[in-house]
């Protein structure tokens, strides 16, 4: 029989997101996060994924649609939601730890 997950929700979430490289983004602790765009039902979100990235992928994204829908950072604003660097917010809809990896998927409201 296959084991399940192993799931924690997390509470302390990283004070500021900055790109790094397309689709990579680093926190204040230098741990860097990969990021996946969806667009569900009109809302967009994104999930983030804590992963190890090599330290010479650190250019500006050059993807046009990363830098032209990405913002170049995030910052924690009240504890649930992040401001970005085009001013927009972003919900954390959930910051998990999923077999020894983070995850964390951020969607921008509506009024943003």
């Amino acid at each position: 029989m296959a084991e399940l997950p192993l799931i924690f929700h997390l509470s302390s979430h990283p004070n500021c997101l900055s790109i790094r490289g397309p689709s990579v983004y680093e926190d204040e602790n230098h741990r860097t996060w990969l990021h996946h765009v969806m667009d569900t039902e009109g809302h967009l979100l994104v999930q983030l994924s804590q992963v190890d990235y090599p330290s010479e992928h650190n250019g500006l994204p050059s993807s046009p649609l990363t830098s032209n829908t990405m913002p170049s950072y995030w910052t924690i604003h009240l504890h649930s939601m992040y401001l970005d660097s085009m001013d927009r917010f972003w919900r954390i809809v959930h910051h998990v730890l999923k077999d020894d990896m983070e995850e964390m998927i951020l969607e921008l409201m509506d009024d943003s």
